[in-house]
């Protein structure tokens, strides 16, 4: 099969397309001909060599979520046949023609969506549900700042907030992707480049701040969300694109009784992603064309994963980017 793969640790220029053996599929495994695959942050940082993948996964081809179809099954395999339209979330090797997948990580395709743009949704919903909604146990009516909002993770989660009946705030690089935020779902969308994100918080919200936190930047924004937090408010990082290190008030999170968290989802189990997946399938994936539905900025041949990157750091780009094998 043909493959994207990390030559070494540098710039973009570094995916090659190459020929590797096609994967064979272990007894709790499916074989997936891809249609699709998303490219992602952690894709960036594998690539640079700041992201090992786990135990197992292929160490040289990035790539954690796909779409495409079933072709082989694995020995053990009762819940999926070949011939069966997937997305799934993997541990890596999705810029592939084919690439393996623990049945508990495939999901079926929403309606309404197409199966090469559900290769945007695994990585981006199963981050945003188990973050948003079961690691900060979010509650209907809440108010929830989504920072990057107009990422692959901002657009899922805008979307699956409102239609989770909370209040999105949320901020972004233009006016332009502002825009589009807003007329996703967001109450408000603040330019942090031209504005005061936590000024502009505080007003529309008179003074009381928001619930949740989804951080990405880290760095020179965590003593701002611990500012506009309320009282249990819940501050969740997921990335720390301005640096790890940052300064709190210690007081003010002892006072107001709030959580600092974060996570990381590839070192997961198999078994914790399969009951994301599961909970996706029954609260999420109903809401899928109504009110959610794939942001997709646009698409590459598989060949030109290069350029893929190239976008993606950028930040250039409103929702997901796709490679096309």
């Amino acid at each position: 099969m043909k493959a994207i793969v990390i030559t070494e640790p540098g710039e973009p220029e570094v995916l090659q397309l190459k020929q590797r053996e096609t994967p064979t599929p272990g007894p709790l495994e499916v074989l997936i001909k891809v249609a699709a695959a998303g490219v992602n942050r952690p894709d960036v940082s594998q690539r640079k060599g700041n992201y090992p993948p786990p135990t197992g996964a292929p160490a040289d081809i990035p790539g954690l979520e796909v779409s495409g179809i079933v072709v082989e099954v694995g020995n053990d395999v009762k819940t999926w046949e070949a011939g069966d339209e997937v997305c799934a979330l993997v541990s890596g090797g999705g810029y592939a023609e084919y690439v393996t997948a623990p049945i508990e990580q495939c999901l079926i395709i929403p309606e309404g969506v197409s199966l090469e743009d559900a290769a945007s949704l695994p990585e981006t919903f199963f981050t945003v549900w188990n973050n948003v909604f079961h690691i900060g146990k979010f509650k209907p009516g809440e108010r929830v700042l989504i920072h990057g909002g107009s990422s692959g993770i901002g657009v899922a989660a805008i979307q699956m907030v409102k239609a989770m009946a909370g209040i999105v705030y949320t901020t972004a690089g233009s006016d332009e992707k502002c825009r589009f935020c807003e007329q996703l779902g967001a109450a408000h969308a603040f330019n942090y480049r031209t504005s005061d994100f936590e000024e502009e918080v505080f007003s529309v919200t008179e003074g009381k701040g928001v619930d949740i936190i989804l951080d990405m930047v880290g760095g020179s924004y965590a003593a701002k969300n611990i500012r506009l937090l309320g009282y249990q408010g819940r501050l969740i990082m997921i990335n720390a694109m301005d640096g790890k290190m940052g300064s709190v008030d210690l007081i003010r999170i002892m006072k107001n009784n709030l959580t600092i968290t974060g996570s990381t989802l590839r070192p997961q189990s198999i078994a914790y992603k399969g009951h994301l997946a599961k909970t996706l399938m029954n609260e999420i994936w109903p809401f899928f064309p109504e009110k959610i539905k794939p942001i997709i900025h646009t698409r590459f041949a598989l060949s030109d994963a290069a350029k893929a990157h190239a976008l993606m750091e950028r930040s250039s780009h409103i929702g997901k980017i796709l490679l096309v094998p």
